[in-house]
């Protein structure tokens, strides 16, 4: 019989429920095991004492041998997760559970809050800043689940409410997204494409999203639905016009896009540059850049495949926007997808660099959306995406970085490969080991768990990918991330104090020291280890 996971005593340690204690190695077939053996964890934990803890002395009015209490309060490290089904799941009870796992006492000390243009700005300078009667939680209650998926806004709440809950409950706040090809407004084209310069595209093929837009719902699917058939017969035009043709067809709209795009980042900065900590400023623009192969090229266009056409050089000229339009203090960051990270990847931060934009964070999606593919890594495969073996986590992570900067793992989807108890089983294990390898990586800066809720996603995503059931149960994936950032990953301990001074070890964070003075009254003081 093999034995349980460390994990099941830990959990049983802490009082968890009992649905955590149900993990255990039987879940994951030997061949999982042979994977991540017990060399490879070891090499993680000695990596994890390594780069993520420090060593500490500091001064304490405090007698020599007087037992001083060390108390980690916050962690220098990023634990995150999406925050965009705030007040969206339908009952109050529901909604205080998800927001409880943001903050003290709960999992998230960073969320992403969502910026997506076509939501944040529906028309033309209508921003979703602060929201309406739509974003209270009282609109949201009274839809139903298939109601509430359907509805425009589903996981795009207005910033504003979302920014203060966060600030309450000292929440890092990074902004997800500024600009991305996928969620640039449809009305771009609609209002700023002059109807001569539309009448030159009808007669390439260019479609009219007042034409198509009849046939569709309203609703969330309207914008996407509109994309495929746009940006299909702009990729059918790029294999036969250049830039310069392109933009000569419609020389006015080519010099708005420009505009717009750079009004869209200011208008966000004027809005919330003073008050959110990071940014992703542009995503998934590799693609994009390979076809050039540089960052600044001066044409007037670019022609994408995934993104109908964009305003040349858009992701320099949004780093750079980006650059003027927020604190100086927040960190701006460059999303790229699983499949992006390799040596073109670090060419195009390099040159967008040496063109003078600014990057502090190198981020890097990990989607499992495949229940398949879960539950393959469960049986032994090492193939599936960059995390299918300890040592390919490593090499990913030493290849962004190579980029010199700290590295987000910024979006994360691992699914459950179901339902049943131990396909939450298989999850949980997945979530711990998978974890743990990224926090072992000195690089490293932060984690962020994409849909948190089971059905919480959009269309296509895993109903079975949240920390949480529908219902706002924890799942045992949930159980073991608490385990690792609330109990190991956390530094509580005594030592003596010595010529008015302690020294310990512990992970990198904010800390209270307290102890009884020579006066027999109790002292503390908050200290930062580094």
């Amino acid at each position: 019989m093999k034995k349980p996971i460390a994990l099941v005593a830990i959990v049983l340690c802490f009082g968890l429920k009992s649905e955590a204690a149900d993990i255990d190695r039987s879940l994951m077939s030997d061949a999982y095991w042979k994977i991540w053996n017990d060399a490879e964890q070891a090499r993680i934990d000695a990596d994890i004492e390594k780069n993520r803890k420090a060593d500490g002395t500091f001064d304490v009015d405090a007698p020599d041998g007087a037992a001083v209490r060390v108390e980690q309060l916050t962690h220098d490290f990023r634990f995150g997760a999406h925050i965009f089904n705030f007040n969206q799941l339908g009952k109050t009870e529901y909604n205080d559970a998800y927001k409880a796992s943001y903050g003290k006492g709960g999992l998230f000390n960073q969320a992403t809050v969502a910026f997506y243009w076509v939501d944040y700005e529906p028309e033309p300078g209508k921003l979703r800043a602060q929201g309406a009667y739509e974003d209270t939680e009282a609109y949201w209650n009274s839809l139903s689940i298939e109601q509430a998926q359907l509805d425009r806004f589903w996981r795009r709440p207005a910033p504003g409410p979302v920014i203060d809950f966060l600030k309450y409950k000292d929440v890092r706040i990074h902004g997800h997204i500024l600009i991305w090809g996928s969620a640039k407004p449809y009305w771009i084209y609609d209002w700023y494409c002059p109807e001569s310069e539309k009448r030159n595209l009808d007669l390439l093929g260019i479609p009219r999203h007042s034409d198509y837009a009849q046939h569709e719902r309203a609703g969330a699917g309207e914008h996407h639905g509109f994309q495929k058939p746009w940006c299909k017969a702009w990729a059918a035009l790029n294999d036969k016009m250049s830039e310069e043709e392109i933009a000569a067809q419609m020389p006015v709209f080519a010099k708005e896009m420009r505009r717009i795009f750079r009004k869209r980042v200011m208008d966000v900065g004027r809005d919330f540059g003073a008050v959110v900590d990071s940014w992703d400023v542009v995503n998934e623009s590799l693609s994009d850049w390979k076809r050039y192969g540089k960052a600044r090229t001066g044409l007037p266009v670019w022609k994408t495949k995934r993104y109908g056409i964009m305003p040349g050089d858009y992701p320099l000229n949004a780093l750079l926007d980006a650059k003027e339009a927020m604190s100086p203090s927040a960190d701006l960051c460059i999303n790229e997808t699983t499949g992006g990270v390799g040596p073109q990847f670090l060419q195009q931060i390099q040159q967008l660099e040496e063109e003078g934009a600014k990057i502090d964070v190198i981020g890097c999606q990990m989607h499992i959306f495949d229940t398949n593919a879960c539950m393959r890594l469960a049986q032994g495969a090492t193939d599936v995406r960059w995390v299918g073996t300890p040592k390919k986590i490593r090499e990913t992570l030493d290849v962004m970085a190579q980029t010199g900067r700290p590295l987000h793992v910024s979006e994360v989807t691992i699914a459950a490969p179901g339902e049943d108890a131990k396909s939450r089983g298989i999850q949980a294990i997945l979530v711990r080991n998978i974890y743990r390898a990224w926090f072992s990586h000195p690089k490293t800066a932060g984690i962020t768990w994409w849909n948190t809720v089971d059905g919480g996603g959009v269309y296509g995503e895993p109903l079975v990918s949240g920390l949480f059931t529908r219902d706002m149960k924890k799942k045992p994936a949930y159980h073991a991330l608490d385990q690792l950032i609330n109990h190991e990953w956390k530094t509580t301990l005594d030592v003596k104090a010595t010529g008015g001074k302690v020294a310990f070890r512990g992970f990198k964070g904010r800390y209270r020291l307290t102890w009884k003075g020579a006066d027999g009254k109790p002292h503390s003081k908050l200290v930062d280890l580094k």
